[in-house]
């Protein structure tokens, strides 16, 4: 019993909304207490309703009351916290301020189980039971709780909303069926709720069936990632062993190289110190040679003749044909032939390094990109081009940063080189082009060809090698004021479109796809190819032989 109370003794001094021990407890006019910033938080949601209601008995207040300390009540609770009263344990068979309330229940209210559809009224589980056994309640339409049961209710007949406009595509009552809505296509509630519902399973299976697919397609997902991951680390770890290699190769031609020079240091050094000795012997004996036959030339005639035969003559001189000093390039030729293998290195990393980045570059485990819609879209691709000097024929004036040419009757002092077209009036992009790639050229004149093409395109000579469109190394657009025709290996395809002094190129190597685009207020296809690239594009521009043609390549924004 004595349990009992203090259980009470808890329930009575606890906020119902926060179910904590009252704190400043305030008391509304309608009898009952809160803790002061429960309510004044629940009031400052209402603020917009214009109406104030007390959570517990829903009792409204218009205007919003002044919140005054309850005094007496809070020293009583914190009186009794003193005696060793705690906060009231969570119940969540209560009510709370996120929750629908039983209608039915007076004072603290339980939650409610169900809202019924046809007393608009919201049941805990005891107030609920007559729904389940008293036969005319059994009939009525039961759902989860809801505090919206007022929205069932027609505002102007005051009438259980039953029934469904399919014109209106809204719930009326009955007389509204017969009034307002009277020709309109009009079904019962249930009927219309039963198809949308079936409609509503169908959309839940494409759901699920989509969330299976998305799961897989997950799955798969990660399953790339691990192999890009396991394939990336493989890749790095060969490139490590390879390059490793190398550099021991290197390394030990190295110590090669060394070893003989070395060797043969040792060996001409032995053979001219062995000279040297034998030279610096023979000229010790002459000296010593020297010096007998100076002192032989001041004694007297007897002694000089009788001496003289036996030391005038000398041992047999050393042979120095052999000695061949050499301009000061003993080893120097060694150098130069390491030089020239250090540069043929170069070339040959420069020319394969392309490739080894075309190969990184093409690994694209996704699905191609959708080729762009508008002109924003495709300006996030955007290249700035530049032209290479040492491809333009002679009869090409570059100007603009090397990004506009000018065909020219008179040629240019352009030095030698073997990347220069001789005779085609064409020119090549400085820039290699992989990956996504937009760029707009601006022509004027008679006919411009905007094209793409491989590097190894033949420069020298006018064959149909050399000219981009008529090879298997190059594609191009023939642009003139009254036409279009798209070239490759010298197949002309006309090309219809909007006329414009301005082309957009499109390029997405590792898809193969090369799309120009006619650019005026609006963009317009005029042309798209669908192949597969072996090699970085290089973008090009091919002149028709008259004085005054141009073409740019435009920084787009």
């Amino acid at each position: 019993m004595a349990q009992k109370g203090a259980q009470l003794d808890r329930e009575t001094f606890s906020c119902s909304m926060c179910l904590d021990l009252l704190k400043d407890p305030v008391t509304i006019p309608c009898g009952h207490s809160y803790c002061m910033s429960c309510i004044k938080t629940h009031w400052d949601e209402e603020d917009e309703k214009k109406t104030h209601s007390c959570p517990q008995c829903r009792q409204t207040f218009t205007p919003r009351p002044v919140l005054v300390k309850n005094t007496t009540l809070a020293d009583l609770v914190e009186e009794l916290k003193k005696t060793g009263l705690q906060a009231a344990p969570a119940d969540h068979g209560y009510a709370g301020p996120e929750d629908v309330a039983c209608d039915f229940c007076t004072g603290r209210k339980l939650k409610a189980l169900k809202s019924c559809l046809v007393c608009l009224v919201s049941y805990c589980e005891k107030h609920l039971q007559p729904h389940y056994d008293v036969p005319p309640f059994k009939k009525h339409k039961l759902v989860e709780p809801s505090e919206k049961l007022q929205e069932n209710i027609c505002s102007r007949h005051d009438e259980m909303m039953k029934m469904f406009c399919r014109t209106d595509q809204q719930c009326i009552c009955y007389l509204c069926s017969v009034d307002e809505h009277k020709d309109h296509d009009t079904v019962s509630a249930a009927a219309e709720r039963t198809e949308r519902q079936r409609e509503l399973e169908v959309s839940r299976q494409n759901i699920q069936q989509r969330i299976q697919d998305r799961e897989k397609d997950v799955k798969l997902l990660q399953q790339e990632v691990e192999a890009i991951n396991r394939s990336a680390d493989k890749a790095v770890e060969d490139s490590q062993k390879i390059f490793t290699e190398l550099i021991r190769l290197i390394q030990k031609r190295s110590s090669d190289v060394e070893q003989q020079v070395r060797s043969k240091q040792e060996t001409e050094v032995s053979r001219v110190k062995e000279l040297q000795e034998k030279l610096q012997q023979e000229i010790t004996e002459l000296k010593r040679k020297d010096a007998e036959l100076k002192q032989l030339s001041h004694t007297d005639h007897n002694h000089f003749l009788h001496n003289y035969p036996s030391l005038s003559r000398l041992s047999e001189s050393t042979d120095s044909s052999s000695i061949n000093i050499r301009p000061l390039r003993y080893f120097e030729d060694v150098t130069a032939a390491l030089s020239e293998v250090r540069d043929q290195l170069q070339d040959v990393l420069r020319e394969t390094w392309t490739n080894i980045s075309l190969r990184v570059t093409e690994v694209d485990v996704l699905l191609p990109q959708p080729e762009p819609k508008t002109r924003a879209e495709f300006l996030k691709y955007s290249r700035e081009i530049t032209l290479d000097p040492n491809t333009a024929n002679t009869k090409l004036l570059l100007s603009e940063g090397n990004r506009k040419g000018t065909a020219m009757s008179q040629h240019q002092s352009y030095s030698s080189h073997p990347e220069r077209f001789t005779a085609c009036c064409q020119v090549l992009s400085r820039e290699s082009l992989t990956g996504r790639c937009y760029w707009e050229v601006e022509w004027s004149g008679t006919g411009v060809n905007v094209a793409v093409a491989y590097k190894s395109i033949r420069r020298a000579g006018r064959s149909d090698e050399c000219v981009f469109g008529h090879n298997d190394k190059s594609w191009a657009l023939d642009c003139t004021k009254n036409s279009y025709n798209f070239w490759f290996n010298r197949v002309q395809t006309p090309v219809s479109g909007p006329r414009s002094s301005r082309v957009g190129v499109y390029l997405d190597h590792s898809a193969g796809i090369l799309s120009f685009y006619s650019i005026s207020e609006t963009m317009t296809l005029l042309h798209r190819v669908q192949t597969t690239f072996t090699q970085p594009l290089y973008a090009g521009l091919w002149f028709y032989s008259f004085s005054g043609n141009t073409a740019e390549f435009c920084k787009v924004q």
